[in-house]
Parts: structure tokens; C-alpha cells; sequence
């Protein structure tokens, strides 16, 4: 096991009017689970590559472990990937796809019996082990492919969206599977995903990209509560954050007609957007004047869409709630988030919102 630090790394492809990544910065604890998440384009998945030596880098420097790699093969970094589309061979068994890696490094017999083994045990394939690809699920081609990694013990995993090709309930359940085996391992972990909901359930720290460069580093549930900027609250959630024209005017906030008494001033003035989360809204006598337009049932929880001030908003509300066309809203002001309206960044001094409790009003 490793650390893997990145510092200064950047990517421009040959012809490209722009790097595709620029200037990251990371460190990957010996151990730690990180997650990288973003949309498609976002250079996640080129970012992860440079670490596995697939990609070149243009500039800066990635070490794994005590050694600077850039220019260190692929197959001598000591680091195993797990792929989206398995990428076993087809005419081995098994057991054969998993030793394969140990036997072009002339591992003994012995050991190369005893890790296929153990990694069979863990992850349950004992009665697959004499079966071709074809013959094995998706879930369980991907159980291979992750056994594969496992038996090469080395200082680092790497997943490239290892859950894509998989239904929306075994995608559920392999997520388990690939947290319990990191855990019990302890290998440094490195993972790479659209799925901001795969992200938030396997990170032990989200790395949210945004056109190839850093918007976030976080725990999943501090980037939730408190997202550094406008794309970070709509990426990370379901729904996304709800975001708001409003001004501030002294301790208040102004959408449209309607004021929200905050109870303390606050340092900004003019237009600012206004981030509230959809659970953190509730029904009330008085408050924001709430029009529905559309109801998403999700059985344990109910999706209500629709318009404040001409201006879209999701509320997650309790399916035993009656609802009506046109309703009222109100949120404690703690809950409300603010951002600079021209470039997104989270204002810090919303923070003073929290000191006072009063409700839209």
C-alpha cells in the first residue's frame, strides 16, 4: 500500500485549443478511498489514466507511494485497474483470467493457488472458477475483474467507472461489495464515476471535477451540507440543490416580492443566488407562495415541483401530506446557502445566516 500525491498535473492533448486538465492538486492518503465525480468530459477518467500510466502527462508530477512516475511503464507502477468493460479474456477459465498477471511476473505455483484462493473466497467465486466469461452474469464478470486486481496485492486500486455496464439493483449491490473489500484491505483506492450517488455511498473524500480542474475536495456529507459553489450543489444531491434569484438587502433576502428576515446583516449586497435543498423545505400557514406543477412519487418519499416567483423548485415532502395546487413554504434561515451570482463560489459570510433561526416569511 501507497499514498499517491499529484501536484501541478496537467494533460493538453496534441491540436487542443485547452488542457483538458489543469494544475490538479491531491493527496490520496495510504488507505484512503477517493472518488472522483464530475460529468462526461469533466477529465476525471483522464486524470485517473496519467496515475496509471495510460495517459502521458503534459506537465507536473504523480508519485505512488516514495516514487515519481511519470515516465515508470504502466505494468512496473504497482497499481491495479478495474475497467467498466471487464476486460477478461475469453477463452480462460476463472481461475485462469485471475492468475494470469502473477504468472507473467513468475510468481511460484503455490502462491499464485493460495491468492486465487483467498480472492475467490472473498468474493464468492469459488463455484465459478472453472467457468469461461461467457458463462458468468455481469456482476459476476466484474467480481472476476475486481479478483484479478486483488490477487496482484498491489500498493494501489484504480476503477474506471467499474459499475456502468451494470443494472440499476446490481449496481446497488456491487457498490457494497466494493467497500467491504477495500475496507478489509486497506488498499489505497482510487475511483472514478458520473454517478453522484455511487460517489457520495463509496467516498471516504469526493473529488467533485468541473472542466478539468478542482472544484471540491471534501467528505460526501460536508460537500452536501456545504458545497463550495453553485455547480457543486447542483451536481451532489438527488434532487440537486434548488437555486434561487434573490438579493440582499442589509439582513434581509428578496425573492421577488417576498422577503426572507434573516436577523443578521450580511456583508453582500445586490443579486446573489440562493441555494435551498429540497428536504430542507416544509409546509407552512405562511411563507413563500408555492404553485405545483408536478408530483414525482418515490414511494418513501414524494417529489413536489413547481414554481416560487416564476422561478422553478423541487420540495421533498412526506407522501401522507395532503397537498393542494398552491401551497406555502418556509425553511429555518440555517439551512439557506448563498453564491456569488457571476462566478457561483460560495459567499462565507452566509455562514452569519445560521446565528438566527427565523422562517421565510
Amino acid at each position: 500500500m501507497a499514498a499517491i500525491t499529484i501536484t501541478n498535473v496537467s494533460k493538453t492533448y496534441p491540436g487542443a485549443s485547452a488542457p483538458s486538465i489543469t494544475d490538479i492538486n491531491l493527496t490520496i492518503q495510504d488507505g484512503e478511498f477517493i472518488v472522483l465525480v464530475g460529468p462526461s468530459g469533466c477529465g476525471k477518467s483522464t486524470l485517473l489514466r496519467m496515475v496509471a500510466g495510460l495517459e502521458e502527462i503534459t506537465d507536473g508530477e504523480v508519485r505512488i507511494g516514495d516514487r515519481v512516475v511519470n515516465k515508470v511503464d504502466p505494468a512496473d507502477r504497482d497499481i491495479a485497474m478495474v475497467f467498466q468493460n471487464y476486460a477478461l479474456y475469453p477463452h480462460m477459465s476463472v481461475r485462469e483470467n485471475m492468475a494470469y498477471g502473477l504468472k507473467n511476473r513468475k510468481t511460484p505455483k503455490a502462491e499464485i493457488e493460495a491468492r486465487v484462493a483467498e480472492a475467490a473466497r472473498m468474493l464468492e467465486l469459488g463455484p465459478y472458477l472453472d467457468r469461461k466469461p461467457r458463462a458468468l452474469s455481469g456482476g459476476q464478470r466484474q467480481r472476476v475483474a475486481m479478483g484479478r486486481a486483488v490477487v496482484r496485492q498491489p500498493a494501489a486500486f484504480l476503477f474506471d467507472e467499474p459499475l456502468s455496464n451494470l443494472d440499476a439493483k446490481l449496481r446497488v449491490s456491487m457498490r457494497g461489495e466494493i467497500r467491504r473489500l477495500q475496507k478489509r484491505l486497506a488498499t489505497t483506492s482510487l475511483y472514478v464515476t458520473h454517478d453522484q450517488l455511487e460517489a457520495m455511498t463509496l467516498a471516504d473524500r469526493l473529488v467533485v471535477l468541473n472542466a478539468g480542474k478542482i472544484e471540491q475536495v471534501g467528505a460526501p456529507l460536508e460537500i452536501y451540507h456545504r458545497p463550495a459553489s453553485t455547480f457543486v450543489a447542483s451536481f451532489i444531491g438527488s434532487p440537486a440543490m434548488n437555486l434561487l434569484d434573490a438579493e440582499v438587502d442589509g439582513n434581509r433576502l428578496r425573492i421577488g416580492s417576498h422577503v426572507i428576515e434573516t436577523g443578521r446583516a450580511l456583508s453582500a449586497r445586490g443579486a446573489i443566488t440562493l441555494g435551498i435543498r429540497a428536504e430542507d423545505l416544509q409546509l407552512s400557514a405562511s411563507g413563500l407562495p408555492f404553485k405545483v406543477d408536478f408530483i414525482e412519487e418515490l414511494g418513501a418519499q414524494r417529489l413536489v415541483h413547481g414554481q416560487i416567483e416564476g422561478q422553478t423548485l423541487v420540495v421533498t415532502l412526506d407522501p401522507q401530506v395532503p397537498l393542494q395546487d398552491e401551497m406555502r413554504l418556509s425553511v429555518t434561515s440555517e439551512k439557506l446557502h448563498l453564491f456569488d451570482t457571476i462566478s457561483g463560489k460560495r459567499l462565507d459570510h452566509a455562514q452569519a445566516v445560521a446565528a438566527a433561526t427565523p422562517v421565510l416569511a
